[in-house]
């Protein structure tokens, strides 16, 4: 509109220059003549303000408002406040996508968007991380030849997105995702991700944990309930019922020791920190009371060797300490083959950090286990050889035991462990210094 307008003008002038021209040979240059010409200077003058606007307009920035008159003013006035009106909302709607895009930056599940095709529009960080995606590159792709899983390819086209699906990461195996579609706009997308990896771990947990108890409880369930039903059915001679009754105590007496396992770990779980609220522990008498243990069960079946130190102590609870300390003693009788070595030891040394601390080691020569049992030997119910614990009357509930009354303590658990070659099991427990408790207690008296 401003170009024809500008065209308009110009043919004025044009027409006007004829007129002037037209009276200069007709002869009459007087009055009409100067009308004419002040007529063609307003004309110029309007046609220099338009071509300043018409400048303007191809620029169009708040900083470069030309300088003009008359109306032609006033509509540079109009068009500068629109033009400022214009950069408000423009400024506004950048801030608004910035702070969206932030704030879903700074979300921990994955976003992305995607267009009624199914192409990534956008996408944080987070989402990058677990579809492997990439923003600068994978931008305008289909998102189904990037995440390439048959399952997540049929849940986009069914539109049938009430529930989350579950699959795992195209970046790592080990991470599992909950993957969520939610429909907004005009058929444009959002895929909702999030790392549930241990969310399934407590899960596949908890089943296992269901269904070991069960197994457990199951077979000496079993044996009793066919002894009992051999006493109803079957007339039986008093050596018979005498060897039965044993039999029957044997299996009641295994389901009591996993019952009294399992409400002993459940207490541990829920316990508050020991080193912070327990007693003094003498760790070299747990020592040698675990030793003497040692050797009844082992019955000199055994070669049991011992270095322990005096004096070594500890903060924390002393029952929860001599049961962790006699359960990997034990372990190491019952899985050493008969005439194996037993190493039993109690001495202060340094952690990774250099902190001063208790080591109790126990080392042996028996069967052993291979590397990849060895992070999972401290789970319930974990066992390297089922049929081989049950013999040696164990819960599979010892170990875990073992790690949360070690985690109790401030202490660390280690283990080492290969086949036919023995293990070795190490606890770390902070060390009570002499004078460490007289100078807490007048630290606590001065806070007080």
């Amino acid at each position: 509109m401003a170009f024809i307008f500008f065209r308009l003008l110009l043919l004025g002038l044009l027409l006007g220059l004829a007129a002037i021209v037209g009276q200069m040979v007709a002869g009459h240059k007087g009055a009409v003549g100067g009308a004419i010409l002040a007529s063609l200077l307003v004309h110029a003058l309007h046609a220099r303000s338009g071509q300043k606007i018409l400048a303007w307009l191809d620029d169009f920035k708040v900083d470069n408002v030309p300088t003009v008159s008359g109306w032609w003013d006033d509509l540079a006035a109009k068009l500068f406040r629109y033009l400022r009106l214009h950069q408000r909302q423009q400024q506004a709607l950048s801030n608004a996508l910035l702070s969206f895009r932030t704030a879903a930056q700074a979300l921990p599940d994955g976003v992305v968007t995607l267009d009624p095709q199914g192409h990534i529009t956008w996408c944080n960080g987070t989402a990058q991380d677990h579809l492997s995606l990439k923003l600068g590159s994978d931008i305008g792709q289909p998102i189904v030849n990037l995440v390439r899983n048959p399952d997540f390819g049929r849940y986009l086209k069914s539109e049938s997105w009430e529930h989350p699906m579950v699959m795992r990461s195209p970046r790592s195996s080990n991470k599992i995702l909950s993957v969520q579609l939610v429909g907004y706009g005009e058929r444009q997308m959002l895929v909702l991700t999030r790392d549930v990896t241990k969310v399934e771990k407590l899960e596949r947990m908890r089943r296992d944990f269901i269904a070991n108890v069960s197994h457990e409880l199951k077979t000496p369930l079993t044996v009793l309930s066919g002894f009992l039903e051999t006493f109803r059915d079957l007339p039986l001679s008093a050596e018979q019922q005498k060897e039965y009754i044993n039999l029957m105590h044997t299996q009641a007496s295994r389901m009591q020791n996993l019952v009294e396992d399992l409400l002993a770990l459940s207490a541990l779980e829920s316990a508050p920190n020991a080193a912070e609220s327990g007693d003094v522990v003498d760790l070299s008498n747990a020592a040698r009371r675990t030793l003497d243990d040692a050797a009844q069960l082992s019955a000199g079946k055994h070669e049991i060797s011992a270095h322990i130190e005096d004096g070594l102590q500890t903060m924390g609870n002393g029952a929860e300490i001599f049961s962790a300390f006699s359960n990997i003693a034990t372990n190491a009788v019952r899985y050493t083959p008969e005439g194996g070595k037993i190493s039993i030891s109690l001495r202060q040394a340094e952690n990774d950090i250099g902190r001063p601390c208790v080591a109790f080691v126990v080392q042996d020569n028996g069967i052993g286990v291979s590397a990849e049992h060895i992070p999972r030997l401290t789970e319930r119910f974990y066992r390297v050889d089922r049929s081989r614990s049950r013999e040696s009357g164990g819960t599979g509930l010892g170990l875990a035991i073992v790690k949360h009354v070690v985690q109790r303590h401030d202490g660390e658990l280690d283990i080492q462990s290969r086949p036919n070659a023995g293990s070795t099991f190490t606890i770390l427990l902070p060390l009570l210094k002499p004078g460490m408790l007289q100078r807490q207690a007048q630290s606590e008296v001065v806070q007080a």
